[in-house]
Order: C-alpha cells, then structure tokens, then sequence
C-alpha cells in the first residue's frame, strides 16, 4: 500500500484496512536526489509529503544567508503538514532531501476533504499536527534554556544515526551553535 503502513502505524496504528486504502487512492510517489529541494519559499505548492526512505530537513536562511536547520525527518515520518508549510498556497520554508528520498505525495486539498469524511484520517491528520506542534514547542524550549551540550544529547536520543549519515554543519544550525563548536562537544 505504497509503503504507508509503517508511517500509519507510527502515528495511529488503529485505522482500519478502508481507511487505509482510501488514503492510500490519493497518493503518489515521487523521488529526490540528495540535495534536491521538495520546497522552496515563495513557490506554490500544494502535497502533504511522507517520507518513505531517505533523510529530508526543514531550514531558513538567516539574515547574513547562512541555512539554519529547523528540523530532521527520517523514513516513516510526515513532513511538516501544508497548513504549517505554506502560506496563501506557497511554500514559507526550504525541505530538502539531505540522501536520496522516495516521498509519497498526497494533495493537500484531496487530504482535507477525506478528513473531513473519515474520522480515522481526521485522527491521523490530528496526530501528526499535534506532534508537528510538540516537537516546535520542545525545541523552542531547549534553544532557550539548554546547553549546547545538552541539545546535542537530546538529538542523539531523537536521530540516533542521524550523527553519522548528514554533514555536521546541518547539524550544527539545527543545535544553534557553530561547527567549530559542535567538532568539540563530540569530542
């Protein structure tokens, strides 16, 4: 079922079988390569994206055009939804494949209205915005009041290999501190 399951099952493991299909009707799949871009600021867009392989990102350029990463998803999560995405149907962030990505497309308007019929899909769209939330709420919370060194740990527990697989400068934006910084607490 286009590779679905696995992310269904992480954020609501409940939907049934019809449920499943009926999603899965709407969707497509498209492949990146690593560094290619699935959006871009100020350029319309209108899917809800799943990642089914690959490592994507989420960034911004700061004022001195530097990219600062704002988030990491690995296989199985959803990518920021489009109502915290885009605003009047463009995109307000860069996403990026960070590796080569095979992502499941889904129309954003299609998605809506399904919710709209199918409370196990409204379920499962409100989980992810609800966990999209967290996550922002969270990370706020520990740029203010951790150290670095402790935000470095922190993503150790929530991208175990991640360390590992992507440049440590995309790391680095991600923890708020330099590069230089980062090759010192990992020492």
């Amino acid at each position: 079922m286009l590779k679905l399951d696995k992310t269904i099952d992480k954020y609501t493991p409940r939907i049934s079988l019809g449920a499943r299909e009926q999603l899965a009707s709407l969707c497509s799949v498209e492949t990146y390569e690593n560094e290619s871009f699935l959006t871009k600021p100020h350029e319309s867009n209108q899917w809800e994206y799943i990642l089914s392989k690959g490592i994507a990102r989420t960034f911004l350029l700061n004022t001195e055009g530097e990219e600062i990463t704002l988030s990491f998803f690995e296989e199985h999560m959803v990518l920021p939804p489009y109502v915290t995405r885009t605003a009047n149907g463009k995109s307000i962030l860069y996403c990026q494949a960070v590796t080569d990505c095979e992502v499941i497309r889904i129309d954003a308007e299609a998605f809506e209205a399904l919710m709209i019929t199918n409370i196990e899909i409204r379920d499962f769209g409100n989980t992810v915005l609800r966990l999209e939330l967290l996550h922002k709420v969270n990370k706020e919370i520990r740029m203010a009041s951790w150290t670095a060194k402790e935000r470095l740990q922190q993503f150790r527990r929530d991208f175990s290999m991640l360390e590992n697989l992507i440049p440590h400068p995309m790391i680095a934006s991600y923890l708020g501190i330099t590069n230089v910084s980062l090759s010192r607490l990992r020492k």
